[in-house]
């Protein structure tokens, strides 16, 4: 039988309450209701862990972007349009680790892409970052950033890896809200299919959770970089990706296809985790597209989806001639 994901709910969260006296002068009692929540770390563990598992679902995504403040003689390019029906499924929960997949399904076709993937580690100790062209280096987190805060690391419909980055949940008026330090990431594909006048993004993501879904939030700096030394920015961007929950889609080419593929996926993304352990990082030995592994990953996973076994050594084979040490 195949499992639906239901609404998560957030508990009502005692407001906050800011400030002090510097007397105990006629000093009033403060109402239970308005007195500072304090929380114990299992209980923080988990309402973190709620705001993350929220974000699965059915969704009416749209995706927008504007550039702003050009460098001069930079001409801003036209704001960015698009839409999709997308479901977020929980494809690995340990505690303190949580995978969501993201899978696209066609308006009217109904057929499924594996969209991107966000993995979330709590306190993790290391995290990809991208150096440089098809490069990225395993490299530890400070502990005084990771400690109390969860790394998010996204990578793209091939499992590869895109961008990292480190931040604390916050339930200010009680909107569950992530936002990460600064960070670097590839061109997204909207943008490496259409243009080359800039080789980095400069990032920091905000995740925030909404009554009608959650928003992916985005400030970009367009670069020019040599290795990791800027070189200049082109221009600014800010993107608002908006998940709305929606009823009435049928997602069931999805499910089915998650049903029969998940096995292959998960062996996918061992393969990279053994050889990002391995080189302490990875390096794409294809051009930025990415598509002739793409392609050939397409492929064995339709062999899989059509129950077609698909061995250990096929997959170690589909990797050899495309990934490598830094």
């Amino acid at each position: 039988m195949k499992t639906r994901l239901r609404h998560l709910f957030f508990p009502c969260l005692l407001p906050l309450l800011l400030g002090g006296c510097l007397s105990t002068a006629h000093v009033r009692a403060v109402p239970d209701e308005k007195r500072p929540q304090v929380i114990s770390h299992a209980e923080g563990l988990a309402r973190d862990r709620q705001a993350i598992l929220a974000m699965a679902g059915e969704y009416r995504v749209s995706f927008n972007f504007e550039e702003s403040d050009p460098a001069p003689g930079y001409e801003p390019r036209r704001r960015y349009r698009s839409g999709a029906y997308e479901m977020v499924l929980v494809a690995d929960d340990q505690g303190d680790r949580i995978v969501l997949q993201h899978l696209l399904v066609h308006r009217t076709a109904g057929f499924v892409v594996k969209h991107w993937r966000q993995d979330w580690r709590y306190q993790a100790p290391a995290r990809l970052e991208f150096t440089e062209n098809q490069t990225w280096r395993l490299r530890p987190i400070d502990p005084a950033v990771t400690k109390g805060a969860w790394t998010q690391c996204v990578y793209e419909v091939s499992d590869a890896p895109r961008y990292c980055g480190t931040g604390k949940w916050t339930y200010e008026n009680d909107v569950p809200t992530w936002t990460s330090d600064a960070g670097w990431r590839p061109l997204p594909r909207r943008e490496y299919t259409q243009r080359s006048d800039y080789n980095a993004l400069g990032i920091v993501n905000t995740h925030r959770i909404t009554a009608e879904g959650w928003l992916h939030e985005q400030a970009n700096r367009k670069v020019v970089r040599e290795g990791e030394r800027e070189r200049a920015t082109l221009v600014n961007e800010t993107g608002v990706n908006d998940y709305r929950r929606i009823t009435g889609f049928n997602f069931g080419t999805g499910y089915a296809y998650w049903d029969n593929t998940s096995d292959y996926w998960r062996r996918i993304r061992a393969e990279w985790s053994r050889r990002i352990a391995q080189g302490q990082g990875v390096r794409l030995n294809y051009p930025v597209d990415g598509m002739k592994m793409i392609m050939n990953m397409y492929i064995q996973s339709q062999q899989a989806n059509n129950g077609v076994a698909i061995g250990d050594a096929d997959i170690r084979e589909l990797f050899d001639p495309w990934v490598s040490a830094p």
